[in-house]
């Protein structure tokens, strides 16, 4: 238990900002096994921000809270997975050769593509949280878990394409047992039991979104890197949330 308590530390600590204690043990090799709680990390971030939600929308209004969300979001992640779309937009939309993408992916600087990949990501998710009204403290919950787990679930699928050592500062997951993304599935999805018809729809679409994005991956880099499983997560975030209204409009 103390051995999983840590593991659960350090991907709190890799995917978020909010502190660990500083004896948490990390390693290379338990830094690959923590993605087994990266969902539940998410159910977390999504408690979090669902709280923030109904103490903010009685005040405020759906569309203001929807900003205070997005806010917050982003202090509890560091933009972590926005960066990641930054970067994943630069790189593939910006060169033709794959060692090209990979350099332009590893530069800190932002450019044309990621900086229109991120208004586009922050301006869907405002006005799906905005449409979704009271749901949306319910939809936080389900797109930060389900999210994180889909875009995990890549690394079964694709090798890791390596990179330099100066490409990043911050350590990577680079390889993944098959039982580790299994837990980290059922962590997310498990919970969607008490609501069949959600966890079907998100079983079935997000699939065949894992599926199209390895697909693309492979073709555009021939594996994933952190960056590219960050744009993932947002994707998946986005299409969860547009799947949640999809429902309710139903």
């Amino acid at each position: 238990m103390r051995q999983q308590w840590h593991l659960f530390l350090l991907a709190l600590g890799f995917l978020t900002r909010i502190p660990v204690p500083a004896d948490t043990h990390y390693s290379p090799e338990a830094l690959n096994r923590c993605c087994r709680y990266f969902s539940l990390v998410g159910w977390l971030l999504g408690g979090l921000l669902a709280g923030l939600w109904l103490l903010t929308e009685p005040v405020f209004g759906a569309s203001v809270t929807s900003l205070v969300v997005l806010a917050a979001s982003l202090l509890l992640t560091g933009a972590f997975h926005e960066d990641g779309l930054a970067d994943t937009a630069d790189g593939l939309g910006g060169a033709f050769e794959r060692e090209r993408k990979l350099a332009i992916m590893k530069d800190s600087r932002i450019g044309t593509y990621g900086s229109a990949a991120l208004v586009m990501s922050l301006l869907f998710r405002w006005q799906l949280l905005t449409a979704l009204g009271d749901a949306a403290p319910l939809a936080l919950l389900t797109a930060a878990a389900a999210s994180r787990a889909l875009s995990t679930s890549l690394m079964l699928g694709l090798p890791y394409c390596r990179m330099d050592e100066e490409s990043k500062s911050k350590p990577l997951v680079t390889r993944s047992d098959p039982n580790d993304i299994a837990i980290c599935l059922g962590i997310a999805l498990l919970p969607l039991i008490f609501w069949p018809a959600t966890l079907l729809l998100i079983a079935c679409c997000g699939g065949l979104l894992v599926l199209g994005l390895m697909r693309f991956y492979r073709k555009a880099l021939g594996g994933y890197t952190g960056d590219l499983l960050g744009a993932a997560q947002q994707i998946a975030e986005i299409t969860i949330l547009g799947l949640c209204l999809a429902m309710l409009a139903g």
